[in-house]
């Protein structure tokens, strides 16, 4: 008889710990749901002048109707904000903005995402691409001023106009086309024959052709896909180290006579710049180059230089084809058996600081080239806001509170959208912590009525445990933004969209993130917190100036307004 109720005592027990066993989860499920759905959500701002700008608050959206029936909660997502003093605007509808494009390179369906992390899968994601939806915005569709003959860098002589150069100085002209192509068959090149027709172009010469006095590429062209596709596929058929820079480098070559700069893992993800390093003391690192791409492309800046991860073979695709010596003589083989080398540069070039494959399989970064600097010459400036690279001296704006103001003053700052884009700067630079921006680089053929190239990234993303305000000094100072710029930050900041969402679904796109995300969940959560801090950092000065948005969007007001009309 003891032993039958002990035996119902013990199952009453272990009923009474499965119980609350399941209680716990499901209140550890709810907790973990209100957490996600918290996310990105843009603070609320108490600025008394707030409403001499558009807000992203529910009462201030203008929907946009989509092609598709879908329910009120979901075309929310494709709402723009605007101002108090545009309410009694109507509807504006999908129909007035290009949407035929979705902008990605892969052209995700939004069915079916997987996340990767360590080589397995993390997570599937099903549901509609937020991507997608970003890119469907109006602000990613803004009418854009008629291009121009001047508004080109480049462009393919008409056929009278060849003929014209051709009898001017017949002498320099090609006047054998087999030769040249013999001679490049015998180094492993395509047989190609170029027209006038784009079509015959290879992707790298297309995107040269389509960079203008506004952006490098157009986000809706087809040949950006192409671009990408190409440049983490096609054969390697020389490499040699890159001049000048303080950190290793190397040029290499495609059969179609494209290149692209490779820029080596030395580190893993994951790892963290040390605290107790100076910004300008830390390896450049290849998945950076990557990310800062993706995150320039969805803040619609479009002036980085397009970038691929891609996995190499040491052995084949540098050691054995290189025709640079002294790059060649750098190589070794480990007591751990991995291929090396270290090239000859200013930092991180000895034995002590190899990049080595395990054994030759090595990530790299490959970016796009601009134009040869014969055919687009570049002008290199000095930012206004450069550190000294010193470790006792402070640069002039991190003693002057007031250094904007004599910026203002300084040509080309002093008229134009120059200021602007350097603050558009500071904000990309900020997001992903990139404190070495010391110069930046501007085409020549376009003067000063032009943007500005958003180069050499790879320090970015070093820490994610802390922010580095002084980042955003040209923002805090001048108290100056872009409009779009604005406007997409905010949207950016809204749960529908989230910027860590959207970037992770980004770099999903790339090869390499079937070997690791390229972003680490803590880099991901550190894009949120700084994209809120920068929103509030433009409240703090709505709140003291009235002029602090430059309005860069005229064209879609007035083209808004006779939509209405």
């Amino acid at each position: 008889m003891g032993k039958r109720y002990l035996g119902q005592s013990t199952r009453s027990i272990y009923l009474g710990l499965a119980c609350l066993s399941l209680t716990l989860h499901l209140l550890l499920a709810f907790f973990c749901l209100s957490v996600l759905q918290t996310a990105c959500v843009l603070p609320t701002s108490s600025s008394p002048t707030s409403s001499s700008f558009p807000r992203t608050d529910s009462q201030h959206h203008q929907t946009v109707s989509h092609s598709s029936s879908s329910s009120s909660a979901a075309s929310s997502s494709n709402k723009l904000p605007t101002s108090p003093q545009n309410d009694e605007r109507h509807e504006l509808t999908a129909s007035t903005f290009d949407q035929k494009q979705n902008g990605s390179f892969g052209e995700p369906t939004g069915k079916t995402k997987k996340l990767v992390e360590g080589g397995k899968v993390k997570q599937a994601v099903t549901g509609r691409s937020k991507l997608e939806e970003l890119f469907k915005h109006p602000l990613y569709n803004l009418p854009r001023p008629e291009r121009q003959q001047d508004d080109w860098l480049l462009r393919v002589k008409t056929e009278e106009e060849a003929q014209e150069a051709a009898s001017e100085e017949e002498e320099n002209s090609i006047a054998d086309d087999s030769e040249w192509q013999s001679a490049s068959q015998e180094k492993g090149y395509d047989k190609v024959t170029w027209t006038t027709d784009k079509e015959t172009h290879p992707p790298w010469l297309r995107f040269h052709l389509g960079i203008s006095r506004w952006e490098l590429y157009d986000r809706k062209d087809p040949n950006l896909a192409q671009l990408t596709h190409y440049l983490a596929t096609q054969n390697i058929l020389g490499a040699v180290q890159k001049t000048g820079g303080t950190q290793l480098k190397l040029l290499v070559s495609f059969p179609n006579y494209g290149q692209a700069l490779l820029k080596p893992m030395r580190q893993s993800r994951d790892a963290e710049t040390d605290v107790n390093l100076f910004y300008f003391s830390d390896f450049e690192r290849h998945n950076a180059e990557i990310s800062a791409f993706h995150l320039d492309r969805l803040l619609g800046f479009n002036r980085i230089p397009p970038v691929v991860g891609r996995l190499i073979n040491v052995t084949t695709e540098i050691r054995e084809i290189t025709t640079d010596h002294k790059l060649s003589r750098t190589f070794f083989t480990s007591p751990a058996g991995n291929v090396c080398f270290y090239g000859q540069c200013e930092y991180y070039c000895s034995t002590e600081h190899p990049v080595c494959g395990r054994p030759h399989a090595l990530e790299v970064s490959l970016a796009a080239m601009l134009p040869d600097l014969s055919l687009a010459p570049r002008r290199s400036w000095r930012s206004p806001w450069r550190r000294s690279y010193s470790r006792t001296k402070l640069a002039q704006w991190e003693k002057n509170p007031a250094y904007c103001d004599i910026v203002k003053q300084t040509p080309p700052y002093n008229h134009g959208t120059r200021l602007v884009d350097v603050i558009d700067m500071a904000v990309l630079d900020f997001l992903m912590s990139n404190m070495d921006r010391h110069h930046y680089e501007t085409f020549e053929a376009f003067g000063n009525d032009t943007f500005l190239l958003h180069l050499d990234n790879g320090r970015a993303f070093g820490r994610h445990s802390q922010d580095e305000p002084s980042i955003l000094a040209p923002l805090k100072q001048c108290c100056r933004i872009r409009r779009s710029t604005y406007l997409r930050l905010q949207l950016l900041s809204l749960r529908d969209y989230c910027l860590s969402d959207i970037i992770r679904e980004s770099l999903a796109q790339d090869l390499l993130a079937s070997v690791a995300p390229l972003l680490s969940e803590q880099h991901l959560s550190a894009l949120d917190r700084r994209l809120t801090t920068i929103l509030e950092v433009v409240q703090d000065c709505k709140k003291k100036h009235n002029d602090v948005i430059y309005n860069d969007m005229e064209a879609f007001d007035q083209n808004y307004d006779h939509q209405l009309h």
